[in-house]
């Protein structure tokens, strides 16, 4: 019997693959090896961590793939601060408000050179809030013209698109397009709000319409030419985008009711 018990042990330390269970289990089961968020014992510690408020730090000693950072779970909705290793809600958006804040300043001094590089970061962010400042001031002044600015919008811009590539060779899309055309029209929202403390149907109206007219086309047109490299067909990228411009100026100095209610009068 000592020779048979004397053989099995020989035979089980030449095959130890045999050996289902390890004589001394280590603290850490090798199950959990590579994958501490499941290990019972990590999880109890990491609970501890948060209900004691601690912010950073390790468990039981290990790092576990890096400090464990706690954080409100509302910060991923904020859109500033955002969480650990995702960035803010509004950088997400792609809203960026020192870009608009660049890209605003520019159209409003059309005398200052144009970076070609300023439309690289194209963003439809500044447009909309302008397009939408742009038709409450009218409807402060008594014109709800919501419908009339989004479908000028719509078309003047796929219109001025295909334009734009068919008088270029490098060409632009229309994301682009849309931005630089939404950008320039600030001169025209400050006329927006001029007429709801003004009548713009008048004299000085016009003169003012036809000021912020040639404001945004020659703001539109340097953007254009510069990204474009059209400095020498500047005067015919300026025709078509000022007589989008104007049909905007129109809506903020007459009012498409009253001529309706002349004739029913």
């Amino acid at each position: 019997m000592s020779n048979f018990y004397q053989g099995g042990a020989a035979y089980q330390a030449e095959a130890p693959n045999l050996q289902f269970y390890s004589a001394a289990p280590s603290q850490s089961s090798s199950f959990y090896q590579g994958r501490p968020s499941l290990d019972p014992q990590s999880r109890q510690e990491v609970a501890g961590a948060i209900g004691s408020g601690g912010r950073s730090g390790s468990v039981g000693g290990s790092s576990l793939n890096g400090p464990i950072v706690v954080a409100n779970w509302w910060n991923a909705f904020t859109p500033w601060t955002g969480t650990e290793g995702e960035p803010p809600l509004l950088e997400e958006l792609g809203v960026n408000f020192d870009h608009i804040l660049q890209k605003s300043l520019t159209v409003l001094n059309p005398l200052s050179s144009v970076d070609a590089h300023i439309m690289d970061d194209a963003d439809l962010a500044g447009p909309l809030v302008f397009c939408s400042v742009f038709a409450s001031f009218l409807l402060l002044s008594g014109k709800p013209q919501f419908s009339y600015i989004y479908g000028v919008a719509l078309v003047g811009s796929a219109s001025i698109y295909a334009l734009l590539n068919l008088m270029s060779e490098s060409g632009i899309d229309a994301y682009r397009t849309a931005s630089v055309l939404g950008y320039c029209l600030l001169p025209l929202v400050i006329l927006s709000m001029v007429s709801i403390v003004a009548s713009l149907d008048g004299t000085l109206g016009y003169l003012l319409s036809c000021l912020s007219i040639a404001w945004c086309s020659y703001s539109a047109s340097a953007i254009f030419s510069s990204v474009l490299r059209l400095s020498h067909q500047r005067f015919l990228v300026a025709y078509p985008v000022g007589l989008l411009y104007a049909a905007f100026a129109l809506l903020s100095v007459f009012d498409g009711r009253s001529g309706a209610l002349g004739v029913k009068g």
